[in-house]
């Protein structure tokens, strides 16, 4: 017979018992049963653990120096089958990664930085219009990691669970088709917008067309919003000239369309980088962010657009919103 993690259970449950009766009882068993086991127990380990007093049992010396070793190995075994079922429970391996992104220019880097320090890992992705499912997915062990955003007054609400860090804040820039008058200032004004058709991505539950929309309402404007696309589709409605679209400010001028600042700067979006506490990210967040704005920063420098931008607004910060929406 071979020693095994019952044995060192049977041998703790007698020493709690004080009484092979009792023991008996919580493992069970029958006493003779119990007996028997212990015996076979004792014969494998060389030594006797108990020996027999008028109260019911004790451990001898030998038995002592047993319990000591079972009683530090069993809380570590039961904490690891513990963190092995909860792996398993959530799809979740130290070499598997899952990873969400919405529409923003940080996943490469994201993958990149996990394949530096785990380059045998099994890495899959998946971009996603709206942030809210991202952390939900998250939170319930269906991703490990995601890039994901908000606006000013409409941060994140994040899931016990989930942690996140800001990776950068940038202004909001439009997109106009290359042909369009505006395509020729440096800085394109609200007012100068006002009769323009906007392509947009439906509202979801980041409330970012919301934020929009209540923060132009404060500055005396509004979009109206008659294309509702988002990707490829948003993109062909502006360059053929049938709208305007809000940016990011690291988006990359493509053929037919020209990105240009908004003058005076009145929207802004939050970039961030979100993680399970508990996932096999938890002690590479705090390096994965820095690897992360390590990303971003080489999407600034290939729009020049916004590296102009960034020379000529240096320090520059989005507001701060004294109540949160509601």
């Amino acid at each position: 017979m071979e020693l095994e993690l019952r044995h060192l259970r049977i041998i703790c449950s007698i020493a709690d018992s004080g009484s092979l009766t009792r023991a008996a009882a919580s493992l069970r068993l029958t006493q003779p049963g119990l007996s028997a086991q212990l015996t076979r127990i004792e014969r494998v380990l060389g030594g006797e653990l108990f020996s027999r007093a008028q109260s019911g049992v004790v451990p001898t010396a030998f038995g002592e120096v047993v319990l000591s070793r079972a009683r530090a190995v069993l809380p570590t075994v039961d904490e690891l089958l513990e963190v092995s079922a909860l792996a398993a429970q959530k799809g979740c391996s130290p070499h598997r990664f899952r990873l969400g992104s919405v529409n923003a220019p940080l996943l490469g880097g994201l993958i990149t930085a996990i394949r530096l320090h785990h380059p045998e890992a099994e890495i899959s992705s998946r971009g996603q219009g709206c942030t809210v499912p991202l952390v939900d997915d998250i939170a319930g062990g269906r991703l490990e990691a995601a890039v994901v955003g908000d606006s000013p007054g409409y941060e994140l609400a994040f899931p016990p669970g989930v942690t996140a860090e800001p990776i950068a804040t940038e202004p909001l820039f439009v997109a106009l088709p290359a042909a369009h008058p505006l395509a020729a200032l440096e800085e394109v004004g609200l007012a100068d917008l006002e009769d323009e058709d906007w392509a947009a991505p439906r509202p979801d539950n980041d409330r970012i067309r919301e934020y929009w929309s209540r923060t132009l309402l404060v500055l005396g404007h509004r979009v109206r919003v008659v294309h509702e696309a988002e990707g490829r589709l948003l993109l062909d409605v502006v360059r053929n000239g049938h709208a305007v679209s809000f940016c990011q400010a690291t988006f990359e001028e493509v053929p037919g369309i020209a990105v240009r600042p908004l003058a005076g700067n009145p929207l802004w979006y939050r970039h961030l980088l979100a993680w399970h506490e508990e996932g096999p990210l938890q002690l590479l967040g705090p390096s994965l962010v820095q690897n992360v704005i390590e990303a971003y920063q080489v999407a600034c420098a290939r729009s020049t657009v916004y590296q102009a931008w960034l020379e000529r607004h240096d320090g520059a910060a989005p507001p701060q919103r004294t109540q949160p929406a509601s």
